[in-house]
């Protein structure tokens, strides 16, 4: 397995898109096409699945060093009115385009940081979408949360408007990690925001871990699980820490590489965790997440219902999911678009009353076909892969993936691949055998991080 880790752990996408943002036409989209390509997915599925929203709420009050979020630092709490204002023009600028109210079935706050933003604040976003919205079947309301900027009036505001799930950044327990990823909290500090959550009613509640991350060592992984699995959340994400300081610049910069475990010992890092998990009863889905035989996101696997998009995986799917807020990436299925990265930027567009997305993507006959194997690899480890492709590109196909089969990482059906125990933690590998544009566009720089 050493060997094998060490061949293949080569940059490659972490795929909550085909084609991904990388290689979406250079040329973008017009905004005449985003429009057209979401009304045509809104009145597909409105009544039948709903919508999926994925609000963007940029601000942090101090800089994570592991984070390559698009994010804003400010100590000034009033940010908050106007930008939210400013997101639920722009969603009057989505509810006026597309006539009929929108049923939503899933709300997701990402960040940034969500719970920056005071309880008034919060009620005022979510009242705000509804006052143009109606709650689809099964509706569900997640978001993410700072440990140390959550308190108990935000999880009972939010639990009132009808989250049932929520998301706690984690990452290590450890003091000297911490200190090096510029995020302090105490285990105290976790299990009282989390045992809250549990006596409000939260149904899902899930923490995310880093491995990989400076300073990490085989014993402050297993204190660090030690802890989480004390609290027992509903959901584990086990993250691959991501270093792309050529990308984010200064805020991956606050540590030398020298720092960060080595290929073998990442690995190991991960290896540790996930048998330390399915000691503890976890079920793990798909790419780096694990949860309980109870969890919705495991019924949604053994049901094969899960689905991954930008939010990550998600046990119910919707083929709409527009994005709101500064750099969210809206998915009609058809086409991509991603906002504004700046404030600044973002702002006057929608005042102007102008859909903010500065690039995006039509994807083509072809991009859809690529799109659902890669899809079906990512979330039930197995596709039929002669399903759409030409003799000649399933050949060269199975050429890209003769390697992985000789190296015993998957089954070839004549009609399937099935990804094998030993293959899972290389899918990322096996789906780049199907991206035809990453094939055909070979990036001459380093643009993804590596893929174990």
């Amino acid at each position: 397995m050493k060997n094998l880790i060490q061949k293949y752990n080569i940059p490659g996408p972490r795929y909550t898109s085909y084609p991904t943002v990388p290689f979406w036409d250079k040329e973008g989209i017009a905004l005449e096409d985003w429009k057209k390509s979401t009304k045509r997915s809104f009145n597909e599925t409105n009544d039948s699945e709903g919508i999926s929203l994925y609000i963007h709420l940029p601000f942090c009050e101090s800089l994570c060093t592991f984070c390559a979020c698009h994010k804003k630092i400010t100590k000034r709490h009033d940010v908050e009115d106007p930008y939210i204002k400013t997101v639920l023009k722009e969603w009057d600028l989505y509810c006026d385009m597309l006539v009929e109210r929108p049923k939503i079935r899933e709300i997701h706050l990402g960040g940034g940081t969500p719970t920056f933003f005071s309880s008034k604040n919060l009620r005022q976003l979510i009242d705000g979408i509804f006052k143009r919205a109606d709650k689809f079947t099964d509706f569900e309301f997640s978001y993410e949360g700072h440990p140390n900027h959550t308190s108990e009036e935000q999880l009972q505001t939010l639990y009132d408007l009808g989250s049932r799930r929520n998301s706690f950044g984690i990452q290590d327990y450890d003091p000297v990690v911490q200190k090096a990823i510029h995020r302090v909290q105490s285990f105290e500090q976790v299990k009282k925001v989390h045992e809250q959550s549990k006596q409000l009613g939260y149904e899902s509640i899930s923490h995310d871990l880093i491995f990989g991350l400076p300073f990490q060592t085989e014993e402050s992984i297993r204190n660090t699980i030690k802890n989480t699995i004390e609290l027992k959340p509903d959901r584990i994400a086990y993250y691959s820490y991501a270093h792309v300081p050529w990308i984010k610049g200064v805020g991956q910069r606050g540590f030398d590489d020298n720092d960060l475990p080595k290929e073998n010992e990442k690995r190991y890092l991960y290896e540790l965790g996930k048998q330390l998990f399915f000691d503890a009863g976890y079920i793990e889905i798909g790419m780096d997440h694990f949860a309980l035989p109870s969890d919705s996101l495991y019924k949604s696997l053994k049901n094969k219902k899960l689905h991954r998009n930008f939010m990550g995986y998600t046990a119910g799917k919707t083929q709409l999911m527009i994005g709101l807020g500064m750099s969210s990436i809206s998915d009609s299925w058809y086409a991509f678009s991603q906002n504004e990265k700046t404030i600044e930027a973002y702002t006057e567009k929608v005042n102007n009353g102008i859909l903010p997305i500065f690039r995006g993507h039509l994807l083509t006959d072809k991009d859809l076909i690529i799109r659902k194997h890669i899809l079906n690899l990512m979330c039930n480890l197995e596709t039929e892969w002669n399903v759409g492709l030409n003799d000649q590109e399933k050949i060269e196909i199975l050429n890209r993936l003769q390697e992985i089969l000789d190296d015993g990482l998957i089954d070839v059906y004549n009609n399937k691949i099935v990804v094998k125990e030993e293959g899972r933690m290389f899918v990322r590998n096996i789906c780049m055998a199907f991206d035809l544009r990453l094939i055909e566009n070979k990036p001459e720089t380093r643009i993804f991080s590596m893929t174990i």
